[in-house]
């Protein structure tokens, strides 16, 4: 089996996690692809190789140097996220499809280095204002925070038709079953 990557990009608050989550529930030869992160823990709920890999920004850059990365970004001053290849050939050895849950730019790369073996999927709700309400619901950002998500996702749904698919998330539980179905026909 040759394995295929799919990717799943979204601004914040779209549901992308959500559906990824449910794929890699309902799919035993998916394997979720793990970001490599500048960031700290968010408490004792994430785990280094689990979670993320988390590295030092000089880790991170040396990695870059060494050609480590499929993609990777330099998402805020000092603040790297990114893909390594090893990451994805240890899934593929492992003999399962990899799933991404990444943002728009990342998606674009993976899409951009990959090529066919690559379905790159761009998760939306209807309206621009129903997602930042989404936001906005949360609770866990300071208004500084919430302005610079909000700035963020305007310029990442303007990406949305660089995408192979838009899949529309007004409810979760249809948007997860047209996510298997995609799934189930890019992997025949």
């Amino acid at each position: 089996m040759e394995g295929k990557l799919i990717i799943f990009s979204a601004p914040s608050g779209s549901g992308k996690t959500t559906i990824v989550k449910e794929l890699l529930a309902n799919n035993p030869n998916l394997g979720f692809s793990i970001s490599a992160c500048t960031r700290d823990k968010r408490g004792r709920a994430e785990a280094n190789g689990q979670d993320y890999y988390f590295m030092t920004p000089d880790e991170f850059r040396a990695k870059i140097d060494e050609d480590a990365f499929v993609e990777w970004e330099e998402v805020y001053p000092g603040a790297y996220y990114g893909t390594l290849k090893s990451e994805i050939e240890r899934i593929w050895a492992s003999g399962k499809h990899v799933i991404f849950d990444v943002d728009v730019k990342g998606g674009l790369a993976l899409k951009n280095y990959y090529k066919e073996r690559a379905l790159a999927i761009f998760v939306k709700v209807p309206t621009l204002e129903m997602l930042e309400e989404r936001l906005r619901s949360r609770g866990t950002e300071t208004e500084e925070s919430l302005s610079k998500r909000i700035f963020k996702m305007k310029f990442e749904w303007a990406f949305q038709d660089k995408f192979d698919v838009i899949l529309v998330n007004d409810k979760l539980e249809d948007a997860v079953k047209e996510a298997q179905s995609l799934f189930d026909n890019f992997t025949r």
